[in-house]
């Protein structure tokens, strides 16, 4: 069990490998890329500030920040820390840390750090016992002290209430080292490579730093009347080096909300692979065989703000087939992607979902008459504090009909006989979903699609009653 669930680097989301030919979706609600930054300007009391956005240091605990209730001063990075939380009673102990960092006071000023907690404080943490997705959270009673520190009582609360009308913009690389990986089936393997040297790769190989590759060699179910030769498979991999992408543009002249934010997942990808042999019949939905589960939770410093985003990859093989039809087809396709939410002031939520990407010569052989389609695909969800923000389903994949027998290569190559043609596409599809609204942005009622999106090209193709 041990090797079933291993910390490695993911994301993502592809995990993403989510991405397209060249394309971006934008839904008719309105532009998908986010709004253009406006120029800071403080808020009525002059202190708003532009907060560096940097993954959370290593090696030692995350400090807590805590937003105080009197509304004296800014959001300060704190000594406290969560000790425990119950998620169903909203109960939360919360100590001081043995050597946790405090912050250099102004001068004439007390450390905010080093008072206690109060009924009004906002309290922004890292994962911590019985909140593995990091808190955020109002206390709304002090119950009374214990052993482990002073018991209170909170109630779910949102960023702007620890970012107040500062801004934030900036991309954030996803630790390889940070991510656990469940294999679903057998034939999967991992590799990684972050800084310092440390490589790991296929076969002694090594992979460009900050990239999570998937390996796959799996069966799938192969028509009875198949000769064994004929068994059907998948074989290929998924390689991605995602970053999480986050800003904030907090409100100006009193108002409830930030005027912008943004919240998605973007990165280049690559992937190989190959279908081959002649699968069985697929009645109804195509037949998907999920393959991994990632999950990562890093953390990422918005100024003193611990902003901790949840990230659930699921890779599949899916396929559609009639039968009938027997190849071996292999695709290359290298590109980048960004998915996500992006906020506007007066305008609401809208998808951003772009990317390119180019597919490299392929080799196929076709035999029979018939259709089949396989995908090698993801599943990916982002989000903030355990809550789900975006969510996405990326299926890059190749679709081949023929009637007779056809080699071929892309390079021009071809032996045919009879009608044949061969195509490379992929689908996206996803969500926006309510708790986006934890950036303090109003409440919408329901998901928010991205938007169905379908690019296919063709690969090669002939036919020799021309």
């Amino acid at each position: 069990m041990r090797m079933l669930a291993r910390r490695l680097l993911l994301p993502g989301l592809t995990a993403l490998a989510l991405a397209a030919t060249g394309c971006s979706s934008t839904p008719h609600t309105g532009a998908a890329e986010p709004a253009a930054p406006a120029t800071l300007a403080p808020s009525g009391d002059g202190t708003s500030q532009q907060l560096d956005v940097a993954a959370a240091p290593q090696g030692s605990p995350t400090p807590a920040a805590v937003s105080r209730g009197d509304g004296k001063g800014k959001t300060e990075k704190s000594s406290l820390k969560v000790a425990s939380y119950d998620k169903e009673s909203g109960r939360a102990v919360i100590a001081t840390a043995p050597e946790g960092p405090t912050r250099t006071p102004s001068p004439g000023k007390s450390p905010e750090a080093a008072k206690p907690v109060a009924a009004g404080d906002v309290i922004a943490s890292a994962p911590a016992p019985g909140a593995p997705n990091g808190l955020l959270a109002k206390v709304t009673e002090v119950v009374g002290k214990t052993d482990r520190g002073t018991e209170v009582k909170t109630a779910a609360t949102t960023l702007n209430s620890v970012l107040g009308d500062d801004k934030a913009d900036g991309k954030v690389p996803v630790d390889p080292s940070a991510v656990v990986v469940e294999p679903l089936m057998k034939g999967v393997t991992f590799s990684w490579a972050k800084g310092q040297g440390l490589n790991f790769g296929p076969q002694g190989g090594k992979l460009p730093l900050g990239n999570l590759r998937l390996d796959v060699n799996a069966s799938v179910d192969t028509a009875p009347d198949a000769p064994a030769s004929a068994g059907a498979s998948v074989t290929g991999f998924v390689q991605l080096a995602p970053q999480v992408e986050f800003s904030y543009d907090g409100p100006q002249g009193g108002g409830a909300g930030p005027r912008g934010a943004f919240l998605g997942m973007s990165g280049d990808w690559s992937s190989q692979w190959k279908l081959q042999g002649r699968a069985a019949a697929s009645t109804g939905a195509p037949k998907r065989i999920p393959f991994a589960k990632l999950h990562s939770s890093p953390v990422i410093q918005v100024g003193p703000v611990p902003v901790v985003v949840n990230l659930d990859l699921t890779c599949y093989i899916q396929v559609e087939a009639d039968g009938r039809v027997t190849l071996d087809v292999q695709q290359d396709v290298k590109g980048d992607f960004k998915v996500g939410g992006s906020y506007a002031a007066g305008k609401g939520w809208t998808p951003v979902s772009q990317s390119n990407v180019k597919s490299t010569p392929v080799t196929a052989t076709v035999t029979a008459s018939g259709k089949v389609k396989g995908a090698l695909g993801a599943e990916a969800s982002v989000g903030l504090y355990g809550a789900v923000g975006v969510t996405a389903d990326f299926a890059p994949y190749l679709r081949g009909e023929a009637d007779a027998k056809a080699s071929a290569s892309s390079d021009g190559k071809t032996s045919v006989s009879g009608a044949w043609a061969l195509y490379g596409g992929f689908d996206l599809s996803g969500n926006l979903h309510l708790q986006l609204s934890l950036f303090g942005t109003p409440v919408f009622e329901r998901k928010i699609p991205l938007g169905t999106l379908n690019r296919e090209w063709a690969l090669v193709s002939g036919n020799t009653g021309r």
